[in-house]
């Protein structure tokens, strides 16, 4: 379906929800020589997800940003009308020449705040930061979601490139319920010193009436950070619930802080982790299409074990040692040579960025190493896929894994885990060798623990996959897919909606 854009007229009525995302909601694509605007294929994912909150709503805005070369005078409607399946809703989108995404989103953003948000202080870089362009990108954002907003709206602004968004919204806005959503890990106060422009951060966040994140960890770590940067003081506080506190977890936190108080503001703590679309990849994987593909895959095998890895090309994904750790299985286990088969889909980041370009240049040196020491003409042991697999194709995948190994440095939640889950369907013996620093290692009971920074662990838990009886397989994944289903994605909507209720219901900053 194509979505219908409308230019919006002076003074069109204002929306109570209000979503403020970098991506826009919706392909834009090129057809008969004319750009138009296509609704996302799949309802897999975080726009689609998004966008479903607008019906729960009288009126829906999103503001997101759209490249132009003269800003004041973009080839666009500033502001648009969208009718498609999910309703009609508005779109405002902010004209930013490609010097400011660069600086904004592909410096300031992945160069330095993205490792200290996964801990990887070797690979930060302050030094190109251009504070100002930043601030001003934000502020963009902020006044285009303020003009947006009927009174009391809610505000919903996502993750870490729109950090300042909050502060501004809440001198041009004090009436509306800014909530904030963090879609990445967040670190403790130690590593959160590390970037110059802390204090500004948070008390950009601390603006809000809620700040979001998915685990309790993240959560603990805010109010940490908080409480050392400026005195927020912990008001309320609860013993972690027991599906969100797994014992001797690494990103396990016994306490869930609830609410700080600063400058006579209360400012709602709020945890839920986003959930894969359970429902929606179980169908499919139950379709004609997907078994065909199963069983094509399966014939391929023959009596090989299929073992499964997906992520983006990222150093926190943990690809490299992923290769490494199966180097070293087949230097141990002259058994298992053209038994056993990794297929690592690592789907190519900005290839602009040295960081990223230097992980996948690695990845495809592994992997020929790999496949020229232990490879044969009827046997490669490494199938390395670097472009995104449709998602069918990809459910196919899941269902015919033997084993599926997800093993980040760090990651904020992690979908695939609970895809690969949901994909196996009731009876399946798929086994999980899941990393104690992905965060849905907090929410998917079952897996197979380990550690990526340990040679031993990492090993242990491949042998471990691999030998493992299938009954002791068929429980852990009913187990697996239980947590999967209770965290999926219409749980984390009703706990998102439950949120804005209670906020809409509260005096401003009470």
């Amino acid at each position: 379906m194509t979505a219908a854009p409308q230019p919006v007229e002076p003074g069109a009525e204002k929306s109570d929800l209000v979503i403020v995302y970098h991506r826009q909601p919706y392909e834009e694509v090129e057809e008969d020589g004319e750009l138009v605007l296509r609704e996302n294929a799949s309802p897999n994912g975080i726009v689609p997800t998004l966008k479903g909150f607008f019906g729960q709503v009288n009126r829906g805005a999103w503001v997101a940003w759209k490249l132009a070369e003269d800003p004041s005078k973009p080839a666009f409607d500033r502001v648009i009308e969208i009718t498609d399946s999910f309703g009609t809703y508005r779109v405002s989108r902010l004209a930013l020449t490609a010097e400011q995404v660069t600086s904004f989103y592909h410096v300031t953003s992945k160069e330095a705040f993205w490792p200290i948000l996964h801990g990887f202080k070797e690979t930060y870089n302050y030094d190109p930061v251009d504070w100002p362009v930043f601030r001003e990108v934000n502020w963009a954002f902020a006044e285009a979601a303020a003009a947006e907003a009927a009174p009391g709206a809610v505000i919903w602004v996502h993750d870490y490139n729109l950090w300042l968004v909050p502060g501004y919204l809440r001198r041009l806005r004090p009436d509306a319920r800014i909530v904030f959503f963090h879609h990445t890990p967040f670190p403790g106060a130690d590593m959160f010193a590390t970037l110059p422009w802390r204090g500004e951060i948070v008390e950009s966040l601390l603006a809000c009436d809620a700040v979001g994140f998915h685990i309790p960890r993240y959560s603990r770590n805010f109010a940490a950070v908080a409480e050392a940067q400026v005195g927020a003081e912990i008001v309320e506080e609860v013993p972690t619930p027991d599906e969100l506190a797994p014992l001797g977890g690494a990103l396990t936190a016994r306490t869930l802080p609830l609410a700080l108080r600063w400058q006579g503001r209360t400012v709602r703590v709020h945890t839920n982790p986003v959930g894969a679309n359970f429902g929606y990849i179980e169908g499919l994987a139950e379709t004609e299409e997907v078994a065909g593909k199963v069983a094509e895959i399966r014939e391929g095998l023959g009596e090989a074990k299929l073992v499964l890895s997906v992520s983006r090309t990222d150093y926190t994904k943990g690809n490299i040692e992923q290769l490494e750790t199966f180097e070293r299985l087949l230097e141990r286990r002259e058994d298992l040579h053209g038994r056993v088969r990794l297929m690592l889909v690592s789907v190519g980041a900005n290839r602009a960025m040295t960081a990223y370009e230097e992980v996948q240049r690695r990845i495809e040196e592994l992997t020929g190493r790999i496949n020229g020491r232990f490879g044969s003409f009827e046997w490669q042991p490494v199938a390395l896929i670097s472009t995104a697999i449709p998602l069918a194709e990809l459910v196919a995948y899941y269902r015919a894994a033997d084993v599926a190994s997800i093993t980040p440095l760090a990651d904020g939640l992690n979908l695939v885990a609970s895809e690969f889950c949901a994909a196996q369907g009731e009876g399946g013996r798929g086994v999980l060798v899941l990393s104690e620093f992905a965060g849905c290692a907090v929410t998917l009971q079952g897996a197979i623990p380990v550690n990526p920074f340990s040679h031993a662990s990492m090993d242990r838990g491949l042998e471990q996959a691999l030998a493992m009886a299938e009954d002791e397989a068929r429980g852990r994944l009913a187990a697996l897919r239980r947590s999967a289903r209770r965290w999926d994605i219409e749980a984390w909507t009703r706990g998102e909606l439950a949120l804005f209720e209670m906020l809409r219901k509260a005096p401003a900053g009470a």
